[in-house]
């Protein structure tokens, strides 16, 4: 899969990602990944019209890629190195903060808001159970919209529907990369214990609320790009087996809840 020049993605600057920063220390191993993650996620279909006259080889693999299931979203619903200031404003934030490698909205399909975070194996637990730490600092924060209201200050960039009784979550994404030496499935059964308080639903008749609350969910690199965001290798911390994407973000027994009421 070629690389997706950011010429390519005619987004602003603050919205791209900083192929230079560490470039010469490390080869830019993590924003490599992030293309990678981002296509993985978008999965773009080749256009078999301009394989006239390649291989019968390449001709089926991009067969392969066009009968496969559809990704999430255009390139226009990707935002790659945000922001999200715990303190200060977006376009210079302060300390405490972090920062999404991907953001993804793609409400026609089913994913309003989610946050995609990269680790190359390079983390241990607690070092990403701070940057949890700081995405939540950012989500829960509110500041006073351009209408003098006050809101999540995450509200005065993406629209996201009101959920039943507050803010519907949003959702973390951790992309596991074995590049490094750690080992991811240590990592996430230390990672959820350490997360617990940021995940974890209140019971509710039958179903639990998330409300306030960051869902995170896990998968690897290989995975993701072998299957795509339809196959059933996502595992959302608290719950037992893998889902979907889709599965995995939602909250399928309050639905079937609602739907009773």
């Amino acid at each position: 899969m070629p690389i997706m020049r950011l010429s390519e993605l005619g987004r602003p600057v603050g919205e791209m990602v900083n192929p230079a920063r560490g470039a010469g220390r490390s080869g830019a191993s993590h924003p490599m990944a992030v293309n990678d993650a981002l296509l993985a996620l978008l999965r773009p279909k080749p256009d078999l019209t301009e394989l006239d006259g390649e291989p019968a080889e390449a001709f089926a693999a991009a067969q392969t890629a066009v009968d496969a299931p559809a990704g999430l979203g255009t390139i226009a619903s990707y935002a790659t190195e945000v922001p999200l200031p715990a303190t200060g404003t977006r376009s210079n934030p302060g300390k405490g903060g972090a920062q999404a490698d991907i953001v993804l909205t793609a409400p026609e399909d089913g994913v309003p808001l989610l946050f995609v975070e990269l680790d190359n194996c390079y983390e241990s637990a607690p070092e990403l159970a701070a940057k949890i730490d700081k995405y939540m600092r950012f989500c829960q924060r509110k500041v006073k919209d351009a209408d003098g209201t006050e809101r999540p200050m995450w509200r005065t960039r993406w629209s996201v529907p009101d959920g039943r009784h507050a803010d519907q979550p949003h959702p973390l994404l951790l992309l596991f990369n074995r590049v490094g030496p750690r080992n991811p499935n240590t990592v996430i059964a230390q990672l959820a214990e350490l997360t617990q308080r940021h995940w974890q639903g209140t019971a509710y008749d039958g179903f639990h609320m998330y409300d306030g609350k960051l869902p995170i969910v896990v998968t690897g690199m290989k995975q993701l790009q072998e299957h795509g965001p339809a196959g059933a290798i996502f595992r959302r911390f608290g719950r037992p087996h893998n889902q979907t994407l889709l599965e995995a973000i939602s909250n399928p027994r309050r639905e079937a809840h609602d739907a009773r009421q």
